[in-house]
């Protein structure tokens, strides 16, 4: 099978399944795991994906989504183009192991999706967290914009014992005020900007920002980051975020104890 992968994620999943061999193009953010990415014709990228490559490749099936606003175009482009594809929007950490075992089973892999999702449910364990820490994480800072109860990071934080501030309201992420960020008063912020190389994340900025000065995390010094990698891609990559979250977690437990 000819398989054309239109975002990170379902890239992630086509190795993650050991069918990277079926690829035959990626957009362009498409880069781990990197000697795989690194052969394979690119077809644009994520929200301006070109259409007409992608048919010269001749995919069997093309692998869309619609978890990021704008990717609308693409599907629009792939009907006109009459291309065969899906689109999956997973919203919760159910939802990706769907979509793992959705995606497998069109590949034909049926038990290599099954195993997958129980080789993640078993790295996803719930840690027992009495203190349950807010966490507010950050995609973009200037506004901050942040995960709220339709983001599989609402789960991951559960799992790692922490509490998403936002986890109440019925958004994927939305916009925060400085103020609004203040009242809520997290414990923890972590930096997951989007689009920003992991060593371009700047906790001085949180630091020095004068409206925050009262906020917890800022005055206990609780800023970190964490590679939107490993938390904005649905799929097996997400396991490394929860890690990442769960020692940030046992970390502030322990400076409370």
């Amino acid at each position: 099978m000819r398989v054309v992968s239109l975002a990170c994620s379902n890239t992630e999943i086509i190795a993650g399944l050991g069918c990277g061999h079926m690829l035959v193009g990626v957009d362009e953010h498409s880069d781990s795991p990197a000697e795989l990415v690194a052969k394979l014709p690119k077809v644009g990228p994520d929200l301006t994906i070109d259409i007409k490559k992608v048919a010269e490749l001749k995919p069997d099936l093309v692998l869309a989504t619609l978890t990021v606003p704008g990717h609308e175009k693409n599907i629009e482009g792939l009907q006109k183009a009459a291309l065969n594809y899906i689109a999956p929007e997973p919203v919760s950490l159910a939802d990706v192991f769907d979509n793992i075992r959705q995606i497998a089973s069109l590949l034909g892999k049926d038990e290599k999706g099954s195993e997958l999702v129980a080789k993640m449910k078993a790295e996803l364990e719930p840690v027992s967290s009495k203190l349950k820490p807010k966490i507010l994480v950050q995609w973009w800072n200037k506004p901050t914009i942040s995960p709220a109860k339709l983001s599989w990071v609402s789960d991951l934080i559960a799992l790692a014992g922490g509490e998403n501030p936002l986890a109440h309201e019925d958004y994927k992420s939305r916009p925060i005020s400085n103020q609004e960020v203040a009242e809520i008063n997290p414990d923890i912020i972590v930096l997951a900007w989007c689009g920003v190389d992991y060593k371009k994340l700047r906790p001085d900025v949180i630091y020095k920002n004068k409206l925050w000065s009262e906020v917890k995390a800022v005055k206990n010094k609780q800023v970190f980051t964490i590679p939107e990698a490993l938390l904005g891609r649905p799929g097996p990559n997400l396991v490394l975020g929860y890690k990442e979250l769960k020692r940030i977690v046992a970390e502030f437990n322990d400076g409370i104890a």
